[in-house]
């Protein structure tokens, strides 16, 4: 899997162990190294098949490499869904702030993450197993994720741009439409055009489903 170069989020590294933090930037392209390979083992065989061993192989390091920065395999998975989440957080964000208005954002946003989604597969596996492996980071991932949908469109409504009373509810509606929108036509059909997905879905989301004249 190719993932962005982007410098790692703070409460990815070594599993939030600041004791266990890279130092250099060798350190941080191991770690990098090290979660890219975690994240497709753990993609392709699931977290109890995965091994760390395997985890390290992919990665080209040295088994020691590993206990540099996780203590278990625990830790690094716990590490990952924190690291895929922030990959996405930062895939997206830029180009919804680029957008011109508060649905024209949420187009945009569901857009690039189904291309973010068609390009690493492997973000479903991961998340639908930390629910059973670690379910903070499982609760964490999709809280985080409706927080930034919730800015965005109280951000909108401030500017007069939508709808005053939007909030929560609207905010995890939105969030789990773009989950299984995701899943139908991120994982299991890569050939329908995503823009108009995005177009759809968008119209959905301005207008409902109110019969027009």
């Amino acid at each position: 899997m190719d993932q962005p170069q982007s410098a790692i989020p703070d409460d990815a590294e070594a599993g939030g162990n600041p004791d266990k933090t890279p130092r250099t930037e060798r350190g941080r392209r191991t770690l990098r190294k090290l979660l890219d390979a975690a994240a497709i083992e753990f993609g392709e065989r699931g977290f109890h098949e995965a091994s760390i061993s395997a985890i390290t192989r992919r990665a080209g390091t040295a088994l020691g490499s590993f206990y540099t920065y996780f203590d278990s395999k625990e830790e690094i998975f716990q590490a990952l869904v924190r690291y895929m989440s922030e990959q996405l957080r930062d895939h997206v964000t830029p180009l919804v702030q680029a957008a011109p208005d508060a649905i024209g954002a949420e187009r945009i946003g569901l857009e690039s993450y189904l291309g973010f989604v068609r390009e690493h597969k492997e973000i479903y596996r991961i998340i639908d197993e930390a629910e059973f492996v670690d379910y903070d980071s499982y609760r964490r991932h999709y809280e985080t994720t409706v927080a930034r949908v919730r800015q965005r469109l109280e951000g909108g409504a401030a500017r007069g741009e939508i709808r005053a009373d939007v909030g929560e509810i609207h905010a995890w509606a939105i969030a789990g439409m773009n989950v299984f929108l995701g899943m139908r036509y991120g994982l299991w059909d890569t050939d329908s055009e995503i823009s108009e997905i995005a177009r759809t879905a968008n119209d959905f989301v301005a207008n409902g489903l109110k019969k027009r004249d």
